[in-house]
């Protein structure tokens, strides 16, 4: 198994009034030339979280952080009008923290962080993930 001591968290950067599948996620991410989806785990409007990648394998979904790290993307991140804005359901919301405290069991060390924590430029996730999930 590869030593993990980060989990990251993303947006789709889709728009809360657009639903976007994990079909749609892995077709894009194989249109920009990856394998798969990028992610470990996608979490939809509804909380249903959705295995992309497994744990084995190297995700592609933050450069230069990827052997060491587990990506999970929540679908949306975006308000109606297309800006940055903290979108996630209850559901969403409650299905991160469940996911995230069984990553925190299996991997004690771990840092959880947004992708903008990690020198992204951009509002990725568009909340303080760090700051948020400081207690797990």
């Amino acid at each position: 198994m590869r030593k993990i001591n980060l989990i990251v968290l993303h947006c789709s950067a889709t728009r809360e009034t657009q639903d976007y599948t994990p079909e749609q996620l892995e077709r894009d991410h194989k249109a920009r030339g990856f394998v798969r989806a990028g992610y470990n785990y996608y979490i939809r409007r509804n909380g249903q979280i959705i295995s992309m990648r497994p744990l084995e394998q190297v995700p592609a979904h933050v450069k230069g952080y990827n052997r060491n790290s587990i990506g999970i993307c929540y679908e949306g991140g975006l308000d109606a009008a297309g800006n940055p804005e903290d979108t996630r359901t209850d559901g969403q919301r409650e299905s991160l923290k469940i996911l995230l405290k069984l990553l925190k069991i299996r991997f004690p060390m771990s840092r959880i962080c947004g992708h903008r924590d990690l020198g992204a430029r951009k509002a990725c996730p568009c909340f303080n993930a760090e700051e948020e999930y400081a207690g797990l």
